[in-house]
């Protein structure tokens, strides 16, 4: 069943991985699954799982930043239920954050010069990243090394969702709210900020109200000890060898229970698994017979939300204001292609997508029907170009 495709150009993306990136030591592996009309098209695996082990289907990957759009539907989901507005400011459920001033000078040695926010944080500031907030990787502001200083975004650190929230609102936002576009720990905000609506952990949040619905089993912030062996090992960037071992699937991190769960960051998952959550965004937030958002919501949500328009090249103040990111804008949870003439690479408008620090990626393309998920265990994301390679090929082999 080719589904509009030619498979031989399909056959493309297994081969430029191979060649380009298992073969030659940049990648440890790579999985891919490209579906249209919500039949499968091509699905790869390329590569080790770990050392002398065959990467397989039903491989388990660290989703990091991928995490984000399953916690901006949840958050969504709320918002249907009028439990909280896209306007509600972060203090009516996070009073925390009632004294966080704007940074104006210090930090390091000296204690922070700060002025009041010309405006509150919002709930739309923390889905479109407008809020403030940063990580402590951008390295750019003294704000910045205070995030690395109380290592608020590791996730090694000892924190609860609590102390969490209340450490960060110790350090200033870099910018008055909805000023500009910042990629920033606003997604794990929203995690706690759902958790306190619900009165619940937000990991069963997550579990009863997108995982078990869409049959994401493999989905979760700990990886079982039955499934342990389906962990991939996870790798760092090397100038010298390429590559270095970052989490070993054996004696993984993500194995362990933990106090603090990110909604910026924290999921493992399976390409099967998170193909099925995309297929219910390409539904219009429906797959099957189980709605989880409305048809509407989804449309709010992939929209371009920065302010006044425009695109990240124009509004990012940090990374993503790289030339790749020209014709791009982001919505509620997600980029989005608003001109794919600009972008430099084929694609549709209105087609959306994000990516996690591992290099995975998705995206959902409404036009031609499409989804793709992208799975390997290389970061930083930035190292190569290969989500936007793998992008290219997808549409390129289209025959219809």
């Amino acid at each position: 069943m080719s589904l509009g495709f030619d498979p031989a150009r399909l056959d493309r993306i297994p081969a430029l991985l191979k060649t380009k990136y298992v073969d030659t030591g940049r990648l440890p592996h790579a999985a891919t699954l490209v579906s249209r009309g919500g039949e499968i098209a091509h699905l790869s695996c390329i590569g080790e799982a770990r050392p002398g082990e065959a990467l397989k289907e039903d491989a388990i990957f660290r989703i990091a930043s991928m995490t984000k759009p399953i916690t901006s539907i949840a958050f969504m989901m709320l918002v249907e239920e009028g439990k909280v507005a896209l306007s509600d400011p972060l203090v009516k459920f996070c009073p925390e954050f009632s004294d966080t001033g704007v940074f104006v000078a210090g930090g390091g040695n000296a204690p922070f010069l700060t002025r009041p926010p010309a405006q509150p944080v919002r709930m739309v500031d923390l889905l479109r990243h407008t809020a403030g907030l940063t990580y402590s990787f951008q390295e750019r502001t003294p704000v910045d090394a205070a995030y690395r200083k109380t290592r608020i975004d590791d996730f090694d650190a000892d924190y609860t969702m609590d102390s969490f929230i209340a450490a960060l609102a110790r350090i200033p936002l870099q910018f008055d709210p909805g000023a500009h576009w910042n990629y920033s720990m606003a997604t794990d905000v929203l995690g706690a900020v759902i958790e306190r609506i619900e009165g619940k952990p937000f990991a069963r949040v997550l579990q009863e109200r997108i995982f078990a619905p869409l049959g994401m089993a493999d989905t979760g912030f700990q990886v079982p000890a039955h499934q342990q062996h389906r962990l991939t090992d996870c790798y760092a960037f090397d100038p010298k060898e390429k590559m270095k071992l970052f989490d070993s699937g054996e004696r993984s991190r993500w194995a362990k229970e933990r106090s603090f769960h990110s909604g910026g960051g924290g999921l493992a998952s399976t390409l099967s698994d998170y193909h099925r959550f995309c297929l219910m965004l390409l539904g219009g937030g429906k797959l099957g017979d189980t709605r989880i958002i409305s048809r509407k919501t989804l449309a709010l949500m992939t929209a371009n939300h920065l302010v006044g328009g425009g695109d990240l090249t124009q509004h990012s103040v940090g990374i993503f204001s790289e030339d790749e990111n020209a014709g791009v804008g982001f919505g509620l949870g997600f980029a989005v292609t608003l001109d794919p003439a600009r972008t430099g690479i084929p694609g549709s408008a209105g087609d959306f997508y994000w990516g996690g620090m591992f290099s995975t990626g998705f995206f959902v393309d409404p036009v031609e029907d499409i989804c793709m998920v992208f799975m390997t265990q290389l970061m930083p994301s930035s190292t190569y170009p290969v989500r936007r390679e793998v992008k290219t090929l997808v549409h390129a082999a289209l025959d219809d």
